[in-house]
C-alpha cells in the first residue's frame, strides 16, 4: 500500500479530474485482496451505497498499531478505501483518532468531485475505522 504523503503528492500533479479519477481506480486496484470470509454483514460499512468491507486487528506491538483492509465492489469506492487506509492502517488508536481526515481530503480536493453519496460513504468509512480504535482503546 501506497504512503499517505505519496498519495497527496500525486493528487496535487494532477490537475484534471478525469486522471484523478483513473489515479483513484488504480489505487483500488493495488489494494490486497481480501479474504471472502472477511466480507460480511459483520465487517460492511453501513452508509456507504456501494459495498465497502473495512476490517482492523491490533499489533502486538509497544504501542500496538492498528492494521486495516478494506474491499468494495465499485472502482472509485475502491480507490477511497485505498485512500482512506494510507492515512490510518498502522497508526496507534489515538493517532488515528487525531487525524482530521476531512483537512486531507480537502487538501486532494475529494470533497469537491465526489457524489454527495460518495462522500457519505467515505465519512461511513472514517466512523468505522475511528470506531475501532476507539474499541481497541478500551481493550487495552
Amino acid at each position: 500500500m501506497r504512503d499517505i504523503d505519496e498519495i497527496v503528492s500525486d493528487f496535487e500533479l494532477l490537475d484534471d479530474w478525469e486522471d484523478r479519477y483513473r489515479f483513484l481506480i488504480e489505487l483500488g486496484r493495488e489494494l490486497p485482496p481480501m479474504d471472502e470470509a472477511d466480507m460480511n454483514e459483520h465487517t460492511k460499512v453501513p452508509g456507504c451505497v456501494s459495498q465497502v468491507w473495512l476490517t482492523s486487528r491490533t499489533d502486538e506491538g509497544s504501542p500496538p498499531r492498528i492494521r486495516f483492509a478494506g474491499q468494495s465492489d465499485a472502482h472509485i469506492v475502491k480507490g477511497l478505501v485505498a485512500v482512506a487506509l494510507s492515512l490510518y492502517s498502522g497508526r496507534t488508536a489515538p493517532e488515528i483518532l487525531t487525524l482530521d481526515a476531512e483537512a486531507l481530503f480537502a487538501r486532494i480536493g475529494l470533497q469537491d468531485h465526489l457524489t454527495p453519496q460518495r462522500s457519505n460513504g467515505l465519512r461511513s468509512m472514517v466512523r468505522r475505522i475511528q470506531a475501532d480504535a476507539k474499541a481497541a482503546m478500551e481493550a487495552a
